[in-house]
Parts: structure tokens; C-alpha cells; sequence
């Protein structure tokens, strides 16, 4: 019960504004801690009077050898016994249970909620950043940096927390004490943290330089390694082994590289503050004695140094790894901003509004794009596609087919003209609404690394199980989804599929798809080379399902085989971004353009039809 109450302090999914974070290290963590500021305060508190207690013991300890010698024995517990009870109550009671809250706060609430509610809203933020977004880096190296940032902040905060009250309770605590005794007894102390923070200045600078250079050759090298696992097929395909272990390797050599150099400072940091220490142990002690010898100080003083100042060096090379490994965090916190608190390049407008499809007529006005080229793709491009109408885009490779397609679904932003939808332009709509309006086949299908039944219900989330099957059907992958089965024994429905459905065939993927968007429903179709995976025997076995598909809906299929859309209403030729030629088939091929020559190009020797 106690566990589950700190716990829940902090609640992981928790209301937050979805909005870039802050590109300032020390802004990054201010956005993410006042998010829990009631935890960390109470971190504080408890750490403040936890580091008290432990300065308090080694005064406890001085005490106890001056009241033994200043006491005739058996006399200590009649004389001081309340006094003696208080420390006795501080080292059995009131020291444990304060430690113990610390471990609560930290491993209960901080560690493992802190870290994911980090996770969460950047995981929340880069899930909607642009389609170029992820195809500039790779896959691997955005998760890398999503998974460490949010632990690398949470552990440099906690260990800040606590190196904060260490270092200036007993740094001051120890001066206090000594003072008390003889002020002569501050001086080693004094030069001490004098030296210690200077080193402090020189070293961890230089190990927070080195700790980012090493942390982002670590995410290029994770990068490169699940790249070559995401294309294992490729990789054995072309027999490429040996050049992608020297892929890694030039990966893995740099990393190596990078961490040494990161060590050498540490070893450097750590042989000097171990000399300082053994400095200030015999400069402390040696100081100590000749006080005592000279009657200035008790035998009680003696021990009180001695066991701080030891106890200071010990944990002088705890402070000093913890701030090493506190800029070593904020090193890593700093490279996953690199990728996380990036600018959104397609983002809502302030007022947008949900879509609403009535009619389904879609108009291109003056649409220009070039991928930030300057020139070239599309230029100026008009184009009307009627309600209901079904419309072929036909054109060489690079003629701006796909591109026409990703400005309607806005996977990127004009840079000229707009895009209108029943009226409404596409940049002032919402695009989940947008997007929930359109389906769409794609010609390479990538299927999640989940069931059949999940792959489907991203279609329509809520579709009863008769619907799946009436989907799976129509699609004509009945014949094959009931005899699926994964190497954790899930059959059926319930088989996963894969990372982007590998374990299904091409055509076999293409059917699911094609069931995915039959739940779906929405009333604009894109096909994208919907049928390309499909051999002649099940593209002609699914061709009255994807009529039954398009009926009632506005179409915009593009397809390389130029016979899978001869029948469609009407034919709109592209060649470099512009529209060269409008029609039906026949009347295309009367007119004897580019449509034609591509026409003859295909069935005069490829494709082979009557």
C-alpha cells in the first residue's frame, strides 16, 4: 500500500501541451521538472535533513570520546543519558526513516515515472513531426535518443538534488565544527575546497565536451546497426555482409575512439582528486595531533576530524563521479534535443477545423512544389477531380504522380497554390480529419509488427469481428488469414505479421491492406499501385472487390501498368510536374501523345494483352 501511494505521485500520461520543447538545456529541464515541482521539493527537503543526519553522526562521535574521557565510568549513562538517548534515537529511528523516504521518492516516484512521462510527451511530439522528418535520420537513432533523454535527465536531476545538499552541509557543517575546536583546524579544509572546486572547473567541462562527442557516436552507431536489421533482406540479398559489418565497424571504431577519450579525462580527474585527498588527510590529522599535544584540543576534536575528513575524501570522489556523471546526462540530454525539440514542418493551422466531406470533389489550384529545390516536380499544376469521379494518373517515373498524392494526404506543405477538398483548403482543416477521410493503397504495403486483427482495425478502430471477416473477403484473403500462425503459437486473426509484415507474401500483404482500407471507408480513394504485388490470377480475382470499393467514391489511382486503370473515367498524363495531355483511354490513344507511346511501349512487348 505505502509502495502504490508513491507511486502514483506522479502520473505518467498526464494533461501536457503538445508543443516543440524547449531548445535551451537548462529551459529543457525547467519544462519537464515543474512538471512534478511537489516531488522534487519534497527531494530536497528530505535530502537536506538526510545529509544533516550524517554530519550529525561524526559530531555524535566527537562527543562520545570527550564525554568518556570527561566522565568517571559508570557515571555516562546517569549523567548524559537524554543526551545520549537523542543520538541514539537520530541513528535508529529518525536516520533510517528519512533515508527510507528518500529511496521512495526516488525509486518509487522519480525513476520509473519521471522517466516515461519524459518519454511519453517526446515520443507524443516526434510521432507528428513531417514524413521528411523521419526520412532524414534513422529510425534507431530517434528511438535511441527518445529512450536516453528522458533517463539521462531524470538521473542528472536526482543526483544533483543530492550532491547539492552533501557538498554544502558537510563543507560547511565540517568548517563549523572544526572552528568550534580550533580555527586553525578550517585551513586544510578550507585549501581543500578551494583545489576541489577548481577542479571541478577544469575537468567537468571537458568530460561533458567529450560525453556528448561519445553519446552521439553512439546513436550513429545504434542508427547503423538497426538499419541493417530493418533491411536484413536487402543485406542477403546482395550478398553484402562483409560491407555492412564495415558499415558498423567504422561506426563502432569512432564510438570506441570517442569514449577513450572521454576516460583519459577521468582518469586524469580521478588521480588528482585522490592526491588532494591523501593531502588533506595527512595535513588534517598531522595538524590535529600537534593541537592536542599542545593542549588546545580534546582527544573528542581529534576523532571528529579525523573520521569528516576521511569521510569528506570518500565522498569527494562520489561528488566529483556524480557531477562527472550529472554532465555526463546533460550531454546526452543535449544530443536527444538535437532530434527531439525540432520544429514541426507541417503543423495545423491555428484555427483549423475538422473536414467535412459532403461531395468528395477535390481541385488542385496553381500547386507548385520542389522539395525545397528552388525549381522543378510540380509547377503551377490545375487540376479538377469531379465528386465521385474516377481519375488515372499516368506519366514516366518522376513525372510527380506520388508527390501529387503526398500534397493531397499534406505530408508536406505547398510552397505555391492550395488544395481544396469540398471547398476547403487542406491547410486550414485539421490533418487527422483530413487523413481520416482518404484511404489509401500503397504500392510498398508496410504492415506494424502486430496481429492481423490490429493491422485491420487501423482502418476502423471499434470494427466488429463479422466486419473483419466481411473485409478479409471481399479483399480475398480469407483463403489465407485462418491458416496464419506466428512462433508464439497465435493463429489466425490473432498471428503477427512481422516487422513490416515480413512474414506475410507481397500479395498477401497488398490483400490485408486492401481489407484495411475496405473497413475504412472514407469517401476519397488513392490507389497507389494497388494491385502491383498481386500476380494476374488474384489481381483479376480482386478487381470486382476494388470496384466494389470505388462505387460512390472519388478515385485517384496511379499505376505503371497502364491497363489496371484504362477503364477509369478519366486519364491525366504528367511529365516533369505538368499536366501534358486529359482523357479517356480511347481518346488518348486516338490523339497519339505521350499516353500513347507509353500505351504501345507496354503492350508492345510487356505486357502482352489482346
Amino acid at each position: 500500500m505505502l509502495f502504490k501511494r508513491f507511486e502514483r505521485l506522479i502520473d505518467v500520461f498526464r494533461q501536457a501541451p503538445d508543443e516543440m520543447p524547449p531548445r535551451s538545456v537548462v529551459r529543457f529541464y525547467v519544462y519537464y521538472l515543474r512538471q512534478v515541482w511537489p516531488v522534487f521539493s519534497a527531494l530536497l527537503l528530505v535530502g537536506l535533513i538526510v545529509a544533516l543526519f550524517e554530519v550529525a553522526l561524526f559530531s555524535f562521535l566527537g562527543r562520545i570520546v570527550d564525554l568518556a574521557q570527561a566522565t568517571p565510568s559508570g557515571e555516562v549513562f546517569q549523567r548524559h543519558g537524554a543526551e545520549l538517548l537523542w543520538m541514539a534515537i537520530v541513528a535508529l529511528i529518525l536516520r533510517p526513516l528519512f533515508n527510507s523516504l528518500h529511496d521512495l521518492l526516488v525509486h518509487q516516484t522519480i525513476n520509473p515515472s519521471l522517466t516515461n512521462l519524459i518519454r511519453w510527451q517526446n515520443h507524443r511530439y516526434v510521432l507528428k513531426q513531417s514524413l521528411g522528418f523521419f526520412q532524414n535520420d534513422f529510425a534507431g537513432r530517434i528511438a535511441q535518443r527518445i529512450m536516453q533523454t528522458g533517463n539521462s535527465l531524470r538521473d542528472s536531476a536526482v543526483q544533483a538534488v543530492d550532491a547539492l545538499w552533501h557538498v554544502l552541509i558537510y563543507a560547511v557543517s565540517s568548517l563549523v565544527l572544526f572552528a568550534e575546536a580550533d580555527w586553525r583546524l578550517m585551513l586544510p579544509l578550507a585549501a581543500w575546497i578551494a583545489g576541489y572546486l577548481f577542479a571541478i572547473i577544469y575537468f567537468v567541462p571537458k568530460v561533458k565536451q567529450r560525453s556528448v562527442e561519445s553519446s552521439d557516436a553512439r546513436s550513429k552507431l545504434m542508427g547503423r546497426i538497426v538499419d541493417g536489421y530493418t533491411n536484413i533482406t536487402t543485406l542477403k540479398l546482395f550478398a553484402h555482409t562483409r560491407q555492412e559489418e564495415n558499415y558498423a565497424r567504422e561506426a563502432i571504431d569512432e564510438q570506441t575512439h570517442k569514449t577513450r577519450m572521454t576516460a583519459r579525462v577521468i582518469t586524469a580527474m580521478d588521480a588528482t582528486i585522490t592526491t588532494m585527498g591523501g593531502l588533506l588527510i595527512v595535513t588534517t590529522c598531522g595538524l590535529a595531533l600537534w593541537l592536542w599535544n599542545q593542549g588546545l584540543i580534546s582527544v573528542g576534536a581529534i576523532a571528529l576530524a579525523t573520521g569528516l575528513v576521511i569521510r569528506i575524501i570518500n565522498m569527494s570522489g562520489w561528488i566529483m563521479w556524480v557531477v562527472t556523471g550529472i554532465f555526463d546526462n546533460i550531454g546526452q540530454v543535449q544530443d536527444g534535443m538535437q532530434t527531439i525539440s525540432v520544429p514541426r514542418q507541417v503543423v495545423d493551422h491555428p484555427d483549423a477545423q475538422p473536414l467535412k466531406v459532403n461531395r468528395g470533389e477535390v481541385r488542385f489550384e496553381r500547386v507548385s512544389f520542389h522539395y525545397g529545390k528552388g525549381s522543378g516536380v510540380i509547377e503551377g499544376l490545375d487540376l479538377v477531380v469531379r465528386p465521385g469521379e474516377k481519375i488515372g494518373l499516368v506519366g514516366p517515373s518522376g513525372a510527380g504522380k506520388s508527390t501529387l498524392v503526398n500534397l493531397l494526404l499534406r505530408l508536406y506543405d505547398l510552397e505555391g497554390g492550395r488544395i481544396l477538398i469540398d471547398g476547403q483548403d487542406i491547410a486550414r482543416v485539421t490533418q487527422e480529419s483530413l487523413r481520416a477521410r482518404i484511404g489509401m493503397v500503397t504500392q510498398d504495403t508496410s504492415l506494424l509488427h502486430r496481429s492481423i486483427r490490429d493491422n485491420l482495425l487501423y482502418g476502423r478502430p471499434g470494427a466488429s469481428d463479422a466486419e473483419l471477416l466481411e473485409a478479409v473477403r471481399k479483399a480475398r484473403a480469407s483463403e489465407f488469414v485462418p491458416l496464419l500462425s506466428d512462433a508464439s503459437g497465435r493463429r489466425g486473426f490473432d498471428a503477427h505479421v512481422g516487422e513490416r509484415g515480413v512474414k506475410l507474401s507481397g500479395g498477401q500483404r497488398q490483400r490485408i491492406a486492401i481489407a484495411r482500407v475496405l473497413l475504412k471507408d472514407a469517401p476519397i480513394l488513392i490507389l497507389d499501385e494497388a494491385t502491383s504485388a498481386l500476380d494476374s490470377e488474384v489481381e483479376a480475382a480482386i478487381q470486382e472487390s476494388l470496384e466494389t470499393l470505388m462505387r460512390g467514391k472519388t478515385v485517384i489511382a496511379i499505376a505503371h501498368r497502364l491497363s489496371t486503370i484504362a477503364r477509369m473515367d478519366r486519364l491525366v498524363v504528367l511529365d516533369k510536374g505538368k499536366i501534358v495531355e486529359s482523357g479517356t483511354h480511347g481518346e488518348l490513344l486516338e490523339y497519339g501523345g505521350l499516353y500513347a507511346r507509353l500505351w504501345q511501349h507496354q503492350t508492345g512487348g510487356f505486357v502482352g494483352v489482346e
